[in-house]
């Protein structure tokens, strides 16, 4: 399964996948808008030293051919091949942006993405739409970068100015205004390139016409020359639906389910034999349609065509197969094709670790406190710009760029909370990332407050944001000589995180409700708390004790509630 980023978000590449060998798509689309989608290749300072690296429409590949432009397929508006173990180490940086080509702005588009993908597998994928963003014209959608190892990070931030404005950043020149001609991504006919598959034709046979024979009824329609990297006809929509075009395998990156799209299946036909390409259906083929697939990468010559010219070489058109034990030459593999023994999107999780492991996986969304599970929350500090307050040591994870510093309550705050019990030891978290806490394994449960206010004793808040208004209040005793016990009452507009020993019952607040002083948690401001005694001089004169003799009763109007724990502190 794809890890889900969110902005900030930090990883290293070796931790997605094994491979250097990498796949980037990047969807992006809004209504009326045009897109123009580069890589930046930046030294050490992060500065354009070399325009070489400027991989956009009309540079479409580095010098070394590191990094390509493969145009717009399998869903994405513009996709990247990436060779790690191939770029020069004056390069440590790679930017992948988006500017807006003409009137527009950020925040009008869609839902759209930036994913990698690694032996024909989605590993990662940062997901963003225009509520992210304002006036924008060009964004940093994500970055490769050096750091010991090659890293992935989501950006997702921008500027105002469009490209000039990322150019300057960039330490780049803004060239004069001019009309560039509108170049093909790949070469149309000739020798294929390297990576690319061969452009298919019609099946083989006494000649080679445009379209297919009669006597072939299953045969899929003429096709016109596919590029390199066109997309597969099951991402992109063509003008007329055709079904048996999947049987051309012109995939580069795996067939990811673009939005509104329809998933296809991977083909079920059984693995062939090691050095037999011959063997494997193409990717998307789906099961139980066996057209016969055009002669060309990973098929062998037809059988009536003995006498038929001998593709000339280039990628996936070895004149004999390699054998068992003989290195493949860099290109041969088709890129993207689903390789034997790698799970595909869609398919079918076996038994292994990410199957063992995705219910656990982490729970991606855009507020700021989520909660992961019973036990453990995510507050994310870039969404609301405000700190957060914690409990000291409750930190288990964090992402980003975040600083830990202490929160200290004064010398007076020292002596109420001593006095009263209701002292807070807390830490103050500020950047940009994602905090994760938890502490002693206790349950969890983010309350949010809109204006109203909520009673909790510090021994059950593990952490809130700053925003919110704290202070010591007192309940009122009697039956108890000069006795009163105390909480902590926060209100304001914000989030605070209770925790509780087991799963807590909440109940209404009626004139007869009674709770133990060590199990109840919280209870609404505006409910009245009184300490009820049952001490009886009497009752207390023999030997023995209930352990109910002090006990809070609640009062109040309907709407106040109480929170109660099954655990008795």
């Amino acid at each position: 399964m794809a890890r889900e980023f969110q902005r900030g978000h930090k990883a290293r590449i070796s931790d997605l996948t094994a491979g250097t060998d990498l796949y980037v798509g990047v969807q992006i689309s809004g209504p009326g808008l045009s897109f123009d989608i580069s890589c930046f290749g930046l030294d050490a300072d992060e500065r354009l030293s070399d325009d070489r690296y400027f991989v956009f429409f009309n540079q479409p590949k580095s010098p070394e051919e590191s990094i390509q432009l493969l145009g717009a397929q399998a869903g994405d508006t513009e996709s990247f091949r990436v060779t790690l173990d191939r770029i020069p180490p004056q390069i440590q940086k790679l930017s992948f942006t988006a500017t807006i080509d003409g009137a527009g702005q950020m925040s009008q588009i869609a839902a759209g993405y930036i994913r990698i993908v690694a032996g024909g597998e989605e590993v990662a994928r940062y997901s963003f739409n225009g509520s992210e963003f304002s006036t924008e014209r060009a964004v940093m959608l994500g970055d490769f970068y050096l750091k010991d190892v090659w890293r992935f990070a989501a950006v997702g931030q921008g500027f105002d100015g469009g490209l000039e404005a990322l150019l300057k950043n960039f330490g780049g020149e803004v060239a004069e205004e001019e009309t560039p001609a509108p170049a093909p991504q790949q070469p149309q006919s000739g020798a294929a390139p390297g990576f690319a598959p061969p452009a298919f034709a019609a099946p083989a046979g006494p000649a080679a016409p445009p379209a297919p024979t009669p006597a072939a009824p299953p045969a899929p329609a003429p096709q016109p020359a596919a590029q390199g990297f066109a997309p597969p006809p099951g991402a992109t929509p063509p003008p007329a639906p055709a079904p048996q075009v999947h049987a051309a395998p012109t995939i580069v990156a795996p067939l990811h389910t673009p939005p509104g799209g329809s998933p296809v299946p991977p083909p079920t036909a059984a693995p062939p034999p090691y050095g037999q390409p011959g063997q494997q259906a193409p990717y998307g083929q789906p099961p139980g349609q066996t057209p016969p697939p055009p002669p060309g990468y990973g098929q062998p010559p037809a059988p009536q065509a003995p006498h038929a010219p001998a593709p000339p070489p280039g990628y996936g058109q070895p004149t004999p197969p390699p054998g068992h034990g003989q290195q493949q030459p860099y290109g041969q593999a088709p890129y993207g094709v689903p390789q034997q023994g790698v799970p595909q999107p869609g398919a079918a999780q076996g038994p292994g670790v990410a199957a063992a492991l995705q219910q656990f996986k982490e729970t991606p969304t855009g507020q700021r406190w989520t909660q992961q599970n019973k036990k453990l929350v995510r507050v994310d500090l870039g969404v609301g710009g405000q700190p957060v307050l914690a409990r000291q040591g409750s930190m288990v994870l964090y992402q980003g760029k975040v600083d830990f510093s202490y929160k200290g309550a004064g010398f007076s705050g020292r002596i109420v909370g001593n006095a009263t019990g209701q002292e807070m030891q807390l830490m103050r978290c500020t950047g940009q990332g994602q905090v994760f806490l938890a502490e002693n394994s206790t349950m969890l449960h983010p309350i949010e407050l809109q204006g109203d206010g909520i009673c909790v004793s510090a021994e059950n808040v593990l952490a809130f944001d700053e925003s919110l208004q704290y202070e010591v209040r007192r309940i009122e005793g009697h039956g108890i000589p000069g006795g009163a016990l105390f909480t902590m009452q926060f209100t304001g507009t914000g989030t605070i995180v209770v925790k509780t020993h087991g799963t807590p019952v909440v109940l209404p607040v009626t004139p007869t409700t009674f709770a133990d002083c060590n199990a109840v948690v919280a209870w609404s401001a505006a409910s009245q708390v009184v300490v009820s005694s049952q001490v009886r001089m009497r009752r207390n004169a023999y030997p023995g004790d209930t352990g109910e003799s002090v006990n809070l009763q609640f009062r109040g109007a309907p709407g106040n509630f109480i929170v109660v724990q099954p655990y008795e502190i």
